[in-house]
């Protein structure tokens, strides 16, 4: 990754981290930003995790600039800027796995766990995009989850677990967390969207029939694949 988009990811982050403290109340909404965990595969890294009554809020922020396309499945979306194209990871299945990573870590069912991908930046989306994907509206949408999942407590608890739980603010930590990533996204035996595991399959319909992949073992609900190497 170069300086030049570790900056803009970290003016990225910032911003969102100053939209909670302006616009969020403190003390309903408790936020910890740049969370990095252990998880299955390797290390994940998150922007912010916000705990409330109300559910964790998982979000992965980007600061782009331009025309987005993408959908929900799609594995990369395509940005243009200028009438240049370059293509991002899915956000969406970027968020899947912390979320996971969040559950598995804190004994946190799916319906109290929210997922958010925000925006900042001069860009615009142009192609429909789910309602939990946002380039505005950030603290409104948070605010707009009415039903309750856990206790004062409890929400106290789980800020302590995390807190104990996380890896060490560092270059160190970072440059754990980069060779993770690298690696993960290599393996042929971890799904890189959800950790699980990943087995070699033969496709039995469409144009790619007989072309063996790689297929995670969490299908239906992971929907991960990729190519087996020397297969057309």
């Amino acid at each position: 990754m170069s300086i030049r988009n570790m900056l803009k990811g970290w003016f990225g982050e910032s911003m969102g981290a100053a939209a909670q403290w302006l616009f969020l109340d403190e003390h309903t909404y408790r936020s910890i930003n740049n969370v990095t965990l252990n998880a299955r595969g390797g290390t994940t890294q998150i922007d912010h995790v916000i705990v409330s009554r109300f559910g964790l809020f998982v979000v992965e922020t980007k600061n782009i600039d331009g025309w987005i396309f993408g959908d929900e499945r799609s594995a990369q979306w395509t940005v243009v800027k200028f009438g240049r194209k370059y293509r991002i990871q899915n956000p969406l299945r970027q968020n899947y796995r912390h979320t996971r990573a969040i559950g598995e870590f804190l004994q946190v069912e799916d319906r109290a766990i929210h997922s958010v991908v925000m925006f900042w930046g001069d860009c615009k989306f142009k192609t429909p995009m789910p309602s939990n994907v946002l380039r505005s509206g950030y603290c409104s949408y948070i605010e707009s989850f009415q039903a309750v999942h856990f206790s004062d407590t409890q929400v106290a608890e789980m800020l302590g677990a995390l807190k104990s739980g996380m890896l060490p603010k560092s270059w160190a930590t970072r440059r754990e967390h980069v060779a993770s990533l690298d690696a993960r996204h290599r393996s042929t035996t971890v799904c890189p969207k959800c950790g699980q595991a990943l087995v070699l399959r033969t496709a039995k319909a469409g144009a790619r029939t007989g072309s063996r992949f790689y297929g995670c073992t969490g299908y239906p609900r992971c929907k991960f694949t990729a190519p087996c190497e020397g297969d057309d």
